[in-house]
């Protein structure tokens, strides 16, 4: 970890206590590039905005997507207050952005939170292998 990565973690943290203050969960990011230009900045807008998916990360995953090439994307570093969760993980990965840095693991989050979050959703499958295959063939080729 470089004082760079340092600072840019200490303006995440910053940036979840401006969510919190504004009535949103405490999380924060920021997205710099190759140069080390601060891209874009997000907080937590889950209660604000009255939407499950305004995590910081995603947002921010979510306009590399639109706004950057993928060579720029691909320079990028996100620094955020937390370890994505498996959902913005899954964006961040899509959006192709080149590293991630955080302040708190998601399991010294869970230590914070009473209860230690949400439980998971049961899930069944996989099933109906050939007629699910139908849509998805030759699509990746």
């Amino acid at each position: 970890m470089t004082p760079e990565d340092e600072r840019f973690l200490r303006r995440a943290i910053e940036l979840a206590a401006s969510a919190r203050a504004g009535g949103n969960p405490p999380f924060g990011s920021l997205l710099v590039g190759g140069d080390g230009a601060v891209l874009a900045e997000e907080r937590n807008t889950v209660l604000t905005d009255n939407d499950i998916s305004a995590h910081p990360e995603q947002k921010l995953a979510r306009w590399a997507a639109r706004e950057l090439d993928p060579g720029t994307a691909a320079t990028t570093t996100m620094y955020t207050s937390c370890q994505p969760c498996g959902m913005c993980a899954g964006a961040i990965d899509r959006s192709g952005l080149g590293r991630v840095v955080f302040a708190l693991s998601g399991e010294q989050l869970g230590e914070l939170k009473p209860g230690g979050g949400f439980p998971p959703v049961p899930q069944e499958g996989p099933a109906l292998l050939d007629e699910a295959s139908v849509p998805v063939a030759d699509y990746y080729r």
